[in-house]
């Protein structure tokens, strides 16, 4: 049984905060799931997905957020609870429905999780979500802590139902990815059927409904207005004449700032919890108590400057500060140790810094950039399309998108010139060959292709643009970890009642005029291929189709033979300039190949200029 199915309320369980939120999820009743993965919410998923091959739960992988957003609201609009996860920029791809979805509302509650990426470790921006929520005129809720993203997940959903709209629930990386332990809750039984009432002229969103629906939003609005003056994730703790604001992950950090400092008893803190609406009456109640306040929030000013416009309508003229050059920056994540320093300059006190350890002695940490995987099946086509494109004396742009290929960008293989989001690569291919003069070779990963990418590829073909598409299809969702797409061939995972859709017939189907799939480890038949396609002259879509190493490895697949560098070798290093496979490394000036790390794969000893690169056991033959 899966451990999140555990029907032991009161029993304590550590858990990492993505499992803490499916399993808040659980027991407030949620019966359809649906995402389209993505760090760092992509755990959450991942819980629901196991979850539903053991109980009635349903949960989908969908093609991209705005689909999984849809399927949700219709199962919410039923009545049953619903939840779409995703993360922030997932958003952007959903918000057409969202905002829309606003106005219509739900009847069986629903959740929308957002989980922004401060500092950005997987992720293209760092914007900051709750301006969705004021956008949108959705309510939104921020857990500070994992214990209270487990907590909050029931009250989301009863928030949800009360105001009969949707909850924004944003998260952010240290919440979803820290582990904490958590407090079993009771487990509401799951309501998996709903019925659907028509009534057009509420739920069909021509103008004329729209506008009335607009108004139903407003009074909506004004409704979780006093909900959140009252939630109890709207909370002031501690007395004193200084005051701090905080949300999300900040609030510990201002928690362990006071305690260092030695002025907890001197400060009041306002943690906002339910965080749009904001608690006017309640900030402005705060503030009143206040000689000066501090805002502690990672990213935009959001919570500084409805402090600053509340504390305005009370007749307050307190200092407010926040983001400044000299306190706290809009870029990147907070810290305990900035939290502290910024704390203790603005209130004047001494910062109680422990002395830094002496690390002097320490040499520095080498760097190691990301790299793709040894034995990628993405290296080997990069290879073959430069390849291809030197042979051919063409000058090339490449336009490239979001996924593990989009490491193709750091030498030696520098192939990614242009990217802005999921499915960006297709589309802008386009541009590109009209005005630039050069071959436009475009690459974008399978899932990404379902997400987001045929839109710009049939806007190809109907436009006759002069460009090759390269799909790299590994055969799963690979840089989230391995999820499901629709392309992904679910019997290898022995699920049987899944359909899967063919990325060749797809591109047929769109109309594109010339097709090829290659296998990128037949090195000198892939390059022939490519070849035709760049030689085209009109729309060309090369689909190079290679399982993922590390997903064939979860598999169980066999796995090739390791290769090592045999005496023929004139350390040429072709091999390490052109492809810098991780597995090959130089010892006494000379290239060597580590067998833990290699795949078999035999592209470099099929680029290798003197055959210098053979199978391990054939060379511990010789």
């Amino acid at each position: 049984m899966h451990k999140l199915l555990t029907d032991r309320p009161g029993e304590k369980m550590l858990l990492l905060g993505n499992e803490a939120i499916a399993r808040g999820a659980i027991e407030a009743g949620v019966a359809f799931a649906s995402t389209y993965p993505g760090t760092p919410s992509s755990e959450i998923s991942f819980q629901f997905f196991q979850i539903s091959q053991e109980s009635d739960l349903h949960f989908e992988y969908c093609t991209n957020e705005k689909v999984a957003v849809e399927v949700a609201a219709a199962a919410a609009i039923c009545g049953v609870r619903s939840m779409a996860v995703m993360k922030h920029v997932g958003l952007n791809v959903a918000a057409d429905a969202v905002m829309t979805l606003a106005y219509v509302g739900v009847k069986g509650g629903m959740v929308i999780l957002t989980a922004d990426d401060p500092a950005m470790f997987s992720s293209q921006n760092e914007q900051d979500n709750r301006y969705y929520a004021k956008l949108s005129g959705l309510p939104m809720l921020e857990p500070s802590s994992v214990e209270e993203a487990h907590r909050i997940l029931p009250y989301a959903f009863e928030l949800s139902e009360e105001l009969a709209e949707p909850v924004l629930l944003r998260t952010t990386t240290r919440i979803n990815h820290s582990s904490g332990v958590v407090t079993l809750g009771a487990m509401r039984p799951r309501v998996t059927r709903g019925r659907f009432t028509k009534d057009p002229l509420n739920l069909v969103t021509v103008p004329a409904v729209s506008r009335k629906l607009h108004v139903k939003l407003l009074e909506h609005i004004a409704r979780a207005q006093a909900l959140s003056e009252a939630s109890p994730y709207n909370l002031v703790e501690g007395e004193g004449p200084w005051g701090i604001l905080c949300n999300g992950v900040s609030y510990n950090y201002v928690k362990d700032a006071l305690a260092e400092l030695g002025i907890a008893d001197r400060v009041r803190i306002l943690r906002v919890g339910f965080s749009h609406p904001l608690p006017a009456r309640r900030i402005q109640e705060f503030l009143r108590g206040c000689e000066k306040a501090l805002v502690v929030e990672e990213g935009e000013p959001y919570l500084e400057e409805a402090a600053k416009t509340h504390a305005q309508e009370a007749g307050l003229t307190l200092p407010i500060r926040g983001k400044a050059p000299e306190l706290f920056s809009r870029l990147y994540e907070l810290d305990p140790a900035t939290v502290r320093r910024v704390t203790a300059r603005y209130f004047g006190v001494a910062d109680r810094a422990r002395p830094a350890v002496d690390v002097s002695d320490v040499p520095p940490i080498p760097q190691r950039p990301p790299t793709l995987c040894a034995g990628c099946s993405h290296r080997a086509t990069f290879y073959e399309v430069r390849q291809a494109a030197e042979e051919l004396g063409i000058e090339t742009v490449y336009p490239t998108d979001i996924g593990c290929y989009t490491l193709g960008l750091l030498p030696p293989l520098s192939m990614a010139d242009y990217l802005i989001c999921m499915g960006s690569s297709t589309g802008t291919a386009g541009g590109f060959s009209q005005v630039s003069g050069r071959k436009v070779v475009s690459f974008i990963g399978d899932s990404t292709f379902f997400h987001a990418g045929i839109p710009g590829l049939i806007n190809a073909v109907f436009n006759n643009h002069n460009l090759t598409l390269v799909i790299l299809d590994n055969g799963t969702t690979a840089m989230t970890g391995h999820q499901p797409h629709p392309g992904v061939d679910m019997k290898q995972l022995k699920l049987e009642h899944y359909g899967r859709v063919s990325i060749e017939s797809v591109v047929r189907g769109i109309g594109v005029p010339h097709v090829t799939v290659i296998k990128p480890y037949r090195v000198k038949k892939s390059i022939e291929q490519i070849k035709e396609a760049l030689s085209f002259p009109g729309v060309s879509v090369v689909i190079s189709q290679e399982l993922c190493v590390l997903y064939a490895k979860s598999l169980k697949l066999p796995r090739g033979k390791p290769f090592r560098v045999g005496e023929k070798c004139k350390n040429h290093r072709v091999c390490m300039t052109r492809l810098a496979c991780p597995a090959f490394y130089v010892w006494n000036d000379r290239i060597h190949i580590d067998a833990n790390l290699c795949t078999g794969c035999s592209l470099c000893a099929q680029i290798c200029p003197e055959h210098a690169i053979v199978p391990a056991r054939e060379t511990a033959e010789k």
